[in-house]
C-alpha cells in the first residue's frame, strides 16, 4: 500500500480474496456456450488464443520467480544483497491481478472491436508497426509518466507502493496500485490496438508483444545479472535499446535515476542515467563465489512440497505447508511431473535458500527425493550417495557445519550420519543431527509439575534421550511395548531404572513419541498433552487434547532473508534440528553430533537462548 493511498488504489475485486478469478467466469461461460452451440469450427484464432495466452503468462512469470529465487540463493550474481521479508511476499501475492485485468480487456475488446475476430495468425507489417510504436511513443511516454510518478504528490499516493520493495523479485514488476496499472495498460494498448484498428493486426503480434513486456519486466526485477557482455560487444548500440537487471535495480535503490521502461536511451538523452550503472553491471555479471558457514541438508516431503520450496510458488512457500490452497488440484499434475523429473534426473542436492544471522551465512540444500523414497529399501544406497556427495561438496567448499534435516539422518539409512564420519575420518565439515537441542526442546515442553510421562512406542535417538533425562530427574516414564522397554532399560543409568516402568494399566496425561497413530491417541485420557519427538508433526485426531509442535524455536529478529516457512512450521520458526547446526557454527564447536554422540542437552539449550532463539511457549 502507498504511504498515502490515492483514489483507485485497490483493485476492484480485492474484496473477493482468493475467489477473484470468478470475475472471468462470464467469459469462460460464454466460451463454453459458444463451443456447445456452434462447435469448435466457429472459434477464430483470436478467440482461441485468449485463455491459453493467460495461462502461458502465469507459467512464464512463475518460471522467472523460480529462476530468480534459485540464483539469488546461490548468490554469485546477486545485485542487491539485502533482506527479503514476509511483508513483501504478502504485498506481492497479488501479482496475478494484472493478468485477470488483461484477460477481461481481451474479452471486451473481442466483443467491441470487429477487427479482432478477423485477425489472422500473423501479419508482418502489423508486427513492425507494433515494434515501432513501442520504441517511439511508448518508451517516450512511459519515461515522462515514470518521472511524474516520482513527484512527491503521485509518489506518496501511488508509486511508493511499488518502491516499497527495495530488493526486487520478478513479480515486483507488476505490483502497482490499480490506477497506475490502468495507465500502463492504456500505454501498452497503443502498439497492440493501433495495428488492429488499421486492419493489419495479428494474433501472434499481440501475444509476442505481451510476452516481450513480461520478459523484460521480469528480467529487470530478477535481482541477479544474467545479460552476457558479448551481446553489447557484438552490437554496441544495444545498450541504448535494452536495459539490464542491474540498470533497473539502481532505480529501486537510488530512486531518482534510470527511469526508462526497457530502452535506456531516454535516460542518456535527459541525463538521468545513474553513473554507477556500468560498474554495477560489470561487477555483478562477474560475480563472486560465496561460501556459507552452514549448510542445512533437507529434502522434499510430499508432492505438494515442491511448490513449498523457496524456489516454488511464493504465496504457498510463505505459509505453513498444511495451509489449504484451493487451486492445488489444478496444479497437482505438475507436482507429479516434478517428482518424476527429480527422481530420474536429480543427481545432486540443489540450493533453495540463503539466509544470514549477523555475519553468519547459511544455505539450505535439498536432496531431490521425497519422503516415500526414504521408505524404499532399494533407494537407500542412492539417497546415501546423494547425501555423501553433498557432504563432500560442502567440505571442499570450506563449509564449517552441515546439519542433517528430516530423514537424511534416519537411523536405518546412515545411523544419524555416523556412516559418513566413519568413512571419511578427516572431514573438516562438522556433521550435526541436532538431537541434543531437539531433546532439550522436548524436555522444556513438558509441564514442570509432571510426575509421569507415557513414551509411546518410540526408538529414535531423541525419544530415548528424552526418556533417560526424565528418569534421571525422577519423572516416571511408562511404556507398554516390551521390546522397546527392554532396549531403553539397558541404556538408563542403573540408579534411575526405578523410574522406568512397563505397564498397560497406567496411562498418564503427558505423551511423548515419534509416531502416535489414531488408535493410540484414542486410548489417551481427556486433556492429554501430545508432544512429538520427531521432526514430523502428529496427526491431530482429538479435539479434547493438546498437540504441541514438533521440536522448534522462534528465530531471532536479526535473522535476515527469511520469507518462507519451514515445512509445516509457522513463520519465523525453525526446527530444533536445523537450529542445532546454527548453534554449532555460532559457538564454533569442533565435534560431530551423529551416531550415538549427542551434545550436552543443557549446554546446547543455553547456547540457543544466548544466541536469540526463543521457545515457542514464550514466543
Amino acid at each position: 500500500m502507498a504511504t498515502r493511498p490515492g483514489p483507485l488504489t485497490e483493485w476492484p475485486w480485492q474484496w473477493m480474496g482468493s475467489f477473484k478469478y470468478l470475475v472471468l467466469a462470464p467469459a469462460a461461460l460464454h466460451t463454453a456456450h459458444r463451443v456447445l452451440t456452434k462447435g469448435w469450427g466457429d472459434i477464430d484464432p483470436a478467440y482461441a488464443t485468449m485463455l491459453p495466452a493467460l495461462l502461458l503468462r502465469m507459467i512464464h512469470n512463475q518460471i522467472w520467480i523460480s529462476l530468480s529465487r534459485h540464483q539469488t540463493a546461490r548468490r554469485k550474481h546477486i545485485i542487491v544483497d539485502r533482506s527479503l521479508d514476509f511483508d513483501q511476499v504478502d504485498r506481492e501475492s497479488s501479482w496475478d491481478d494484472q493478468i485477470i485485468f488483461n484477460g477481461l480487456f481481451f474479452y471486451m475488446a473481442y466483443i467491441a472491436v470487429p477487427n479482432v475476430s478477423h485477425m489472422p495468425l500473423w501479419r508482418t507489417e502489423g508486427a513492425i508497426i507494433t515494434a515501432l510504436l513501442h520504441i517511439g511513443p511508448v518508451e517516450f511516454l512511459y519515461y515522462w509518466f515514470h518521472r511524474a510518478l516520482h513527484h512527491h504528490f503521485l509518489y506518496s499516493r501511488y508509486h511508493s507502493h511499488h518502491h516499497a520493495s527495495i530488493v526486487t523479485e520478478p513479480i515486483t514488476s507488476v505490483i502497482h496500485p490499480f490506477a497506475e496499472h490502468v495507465v500502463y495498460f492504456l500505454l501498452f494498448s497503443i502498439p497492440t490496438m493501433t495495428p488492429i484498428f488499421t486492419g493489419c493486426g495479428s494474433v501472434l503480434a499481440v501475444v509476442l508483444y505481451i510476452t516481450y513486456i513480461d520478459f523484460m519486466n521480469n528480467m529487470g526485477h530478477c535481482n541477479f545479472e544474467l545479460v552476457p557482455k558479448w551481446i553489447f560487444q557484438v552490437f554496441p548500440p544495444l545498450k541504448y535499446l535494452m536495459y539490464t537487471p542491474s540498470f533497473h535495480s539502481l532505480h529501486h535503490t537510488q530512486f531518482r535515476t534510470n527511469y526508462s521502461l526497457f530502452m535506456p536511451f531516454y535516460d542518456y538523452i535527459y541525463k538521468t542515467m545513474d553513473n554507477s550503472t556500468d560498474e554495477l553491471y560489470e561487477r555483478t555479471l562477474k560475480g563472486t563465489e560465496e561460501t556459507p558457514d552452514l549448510v542445512h541438508l533437507t529434502h522434499m516431503t510430499t508432492l505438494k512440497s515442491s511448490y513449498h520450496l523457496r524456489v516454488g510458488i511464493a504465496s504457498i512457500a510463505s505459509k505453513p505447508s498444511d495451509n489449504p490452497v484451493w487451486y492445488m488440484w489444478i496444479i497437482w499434475p505438475m507436482a507429479w511431473l516434478s517428482m518424476v523429473f527429480a527422481w530420474v534426473y536429480g543427481s545432486s542436492a540443489f540450493v533453495v535458500e540463503s539466509i544470514k544471522l549477523k555475519k553468519f551465512k547459511m544455505q539450505t540444500w535439498s536432496i531431490p527425493r521425497y519422503n516415500f523414497h526414504y521408505g524404499l529399501i532399494w533407494e537407500r544406497e542412492s539417497i546415501n550417495s546423494l547425501i555423501e556427495k553433498a557432504i563432500l561438496d560442502a567440505d571442499a567448499r570450506g563449509v564449517r557445519v552441515l546439519s542433517l534435516g528430516l530423514l537424511n539422518q534416519a537411523k536405518q539409512l546412515n545411523r544419524s550420519g555416523e556412516l559418513f564420519t566413519q568413512k571419511y575420518p578427516k572431514l573438516r565439515v562438522r556433521l550435526v543431527d541436532g538431537s541434543g537441542l531437539a531433546t532439550a526442546v522436548v524436555l522444556k515442553s513438558i509441564p514442570l509439575d509432571t510426575k509421569q510421562v507415557f513414551l509411546c512406542g518410540s526408538s529414535s535417538k531423541v525419544a530415548y534421550a528424552t526418556a533417560i533425562a526424565l528418569c534421571e530427574r525422577g519423572v516416571q516414564v511408562i511404556m507398554n511395548e516390551k521390546k522397546e522397554y527392554d532396549t531403553l532399560k539397558s541404556r538408563v543409568p542403573e540408579s534411575s531404572t526405578v523410574y522406568l516402568k512397563f505397564t498397560s494399566d497406567e496411562i498418564p496425561q503427558v505423551w511423548i513419541g515419534d509416531i502416535i497413530d489414531d488408535k493410540q491417541q484414542r486410548r489417551a485420557p481427556n486433556g492429554t498433552i501430545f508432544i512429538p519427538t520427531s521432526q514430523f508433526p502428529l496427526k491431530k485426531t482429538r479435539k479434547d487434547c493438546t498437540y504441541l509442535s514438533s521440536p522448534a524455536m522462534k528465530i531471532p529478529e536479526t535473522m535476515q532473508n527469511v520469507h518462507t516457512c519451514e515445512n509445516w512450521l509457522p513463520r519465523r520458526v525453525m526446527s530444533a534440528w536445523r537450529i542445532a547446526g546454527i548453534i554449532h557454527g555460532l559457538e564454533d564447536w569442533n565435534m560431530h553430533e551423529c551416531g550415538d554422540d549427542m551434545m550436552d542437552i543443557e549446554k546446547v539449550w543455553l547456547a540457543a537462548i544466548k544466541n536469540g532463539f526463543i521457545p515457542l511457549s514464550k514466543a
